[in-house]
């Protein structure tokens, strides 16, 4: 792949939010698998492990189970500044229908017990963001080579990170053993819509060579404007997915 086209493949990538039911090919979920498996990891610890949930009443279960979740993310939500309130949890959800929709729902585990692969000085002189990050940073390298290998197959997908809550109903639903974490749920299929164009800082803004550029750097109160513009470039989109 020419590194044109490797761009192009990154720039495609969207986050989708409601699917068409068409059935996803056996092929495609094994590719896509594949991808995941060969992401990077620390000392190759590879803690991932794949749920691939096609039947209807278990990804109803995922979607009812989420419901839940999400009636109490709205609660918290009225207490942010209205115009900072996240455009998914302008209401109070009565159903999810990007995970009711999907034709596939990927659950991706993580196994905790992997970061003894990495050297023992991690949980003593960790990286700045603490002894967790390898393996966070593990899981997180599979799950986007997951999104990039459904976005090459003309599929959509979207990223939803579990709460404690939605992880032990999730376990329960899916008899998955107690030690492994549920990292990321996967709701994947063909779109319902085509997403608008997708916002990205400009390159001039977030590079530096060879020292910080301190004129770049952003003020409280910049950050405050960018948030401003950024909710309502976002909003949009995620009302096409809430449709």
């Amino acid at each position: 792949m020419r590194i044109d086209e490797f761009l192009e493949l990154v720039k495609m990538r969207r986050s989708i939010r409601r699917f068409r039911p068409d059935p996803i090919p056996d092929a495609y979920i094994e590719k896509i698998i594949e991808a995941a498996r060969w992401a990077m990891s620390g000392a190759n610890g590879q803690p991932w492990e794949f749920v691939v949930v096609r039947d209807r009443k278990k990804r109803d279960g995922i979607a009812d189970s989420y419901i839940e979740v999400r009636k109490e993310q709205y609660l918290i939500e009225q207490t942010h500044m209205e115009e900072f309130r996240h455009p998914q949890l302008a209401a109070m959800p009565e159903d999810i229908p990007g995970l009711r929709e999907a034709p596939v729902v990927m659950v991706v585990l993580g196994d905790r017990r992997t970061l003894q692969a990495s050297s023992l000085a991690g949980n003593y002189i960790p990286p700045s963001p603490g002894p967790s990050y390898t393996y966070i940073s593990n899981m997180a390298c599979a799950i986007h080579n997951l999104h990039l290998a459904a976005a090459a197959l003309g599929l959509g997908s979207q990223w939803l990170s579990p709460t404690r809550v939605w992880e032990s109903a999730l376990q329960k639903l899916l008899d998955i053993p107690e030690l492994l974490e549920v990292f990321a749920v996967v709701p994947m299929g063909y779109p319902a819509y085509q997403p608008l164009p997708p916002y990205r800082r400009d390159f001039q803004e977030i590079v530096h060579f060879d020292q910080y550029d301190r004129t770049k750097f952003r003020s409280g109160e910049e950050i405050i404007r960018f948030l401003h513009q950024l909710r309502n470039r976002t909003i949009p989109g995620y009302r096409q997915g809430i449709k």
